[in-house]
């Protein structure tokens, strides 16, 4: 055996599928007319919540981190269930972590959520600013120092104003991460003022390409994104078939450097 034969082969690069998804806590609406006609089941659990949660289960297990937007964190809406829990739980993926935000008197409590097959080293959660509190963003770390893979979800509010404001929130948050992803429901498409001043002030860039996700139904507006750095190579990026809320789910192939550290193992979180 020659010395070269002898040499360790060099690292692999490693590929992980992402996958953000507004799951409007289990509910389904097929047209604009079904958030009156259906109000009511916007406010009550039922079987049909249910049955979607577990259609969505069944699809998680293709990915290797997921964010979650408008999950109900435990309320009436919800059947008092942790809706990050069961979906975690039912797919099988190791670790969950989640961000209540702006509780309802008990009737609805929305909340970010993170699933992954791959073990977080930190999660940390922060308020996102607004006249009306409420909105927050969830900061998954995996991996430390200068190799970390910073994954943040977050959900943005309905204001330019207000969404301006989170967006230079995140940006400086994630400013210093060589390697970030932020994805999730940021109510806005990539050509606004307010995400032009996001890539202006950190690495994050803009999307290739435009891709509909609202609403399910009919999709024509881009609202839903997986933004990376550009240490981090983009593979492709798609909306899955199937509907389980307003928003189509977000799906994300990237392409990680070797040197990015990535665990798999452990217990539930």
């Amino acid at each position: 055996m020659t010395r070269a034969a002898m040499l360790p082969a060099a690292p692999a690069e490693r590929r992980l599928r992402l996958l953000s998804c507004n799951i409007l806590a289990g509910a389904s609406v097929q047209r604009y007319s079904e958030y009156v006609t259906r109000s009511l089941n916007a406010v009550l659990p039922g079987r049909n919540k249910m049955d979607n949660l577990d259609r969505l289960a069944e699809v998680l297990p293709q990915f290797d981190v997921i964010g979650l937007q408008e999950a109900d964190a435990g309320s009436l809406r919800s059947g008092f269930l942790n809706q990050t829990r069961y979906l975690a739980e039912t797919a099988g993926m190791p670790f969950w972590s989640h961000q209540p935000n702006r509780p309802m008197a008990r009737l609805a409590h929305s909340a970010n959520g993170l699933i992954s097959r791959l073990e977080p080293h930190s999660v940390l959660d922060y308020p996102l600013p607004s006249r009306i509190p409420g909105r927050g963003a969830l900061l998954a770390q995996f991996g430390e120092g200068e190799h970390a893979l910073a994954v943040m979800i977050a959900h943005l509010s309905l204001s330019a104003p207000a969404r301006t404001r989170q967006l230079g929130f995140i940006a400086e948050l994630l400013h210093d991460f060589p390697h970030a992803v932020l994805m999730g429901d940021l109510n806005t498409e990539p050509h606004s003022a307010e995400m032009q001043h996001l890539f202006a002030k950190c690495s994050l860039q803009p999307p290739a390409q435009t891709t509909p996700t609202f609403p399910s139904w009919k999709p024509r507006r881009a609202l839903d994104h997986i933004l990376t750095s550009p240490g981090i190579r983009l593979d492709k990026v798609w909306t899955l078939p199937q509907a389980f809320s307003d928003h189509l789910p977000l799906a994300a192939e990237i392409v990680l450097p070797a040197q990015i550290a990535t665990r798999a193992n452990g217990a539930r979180r």
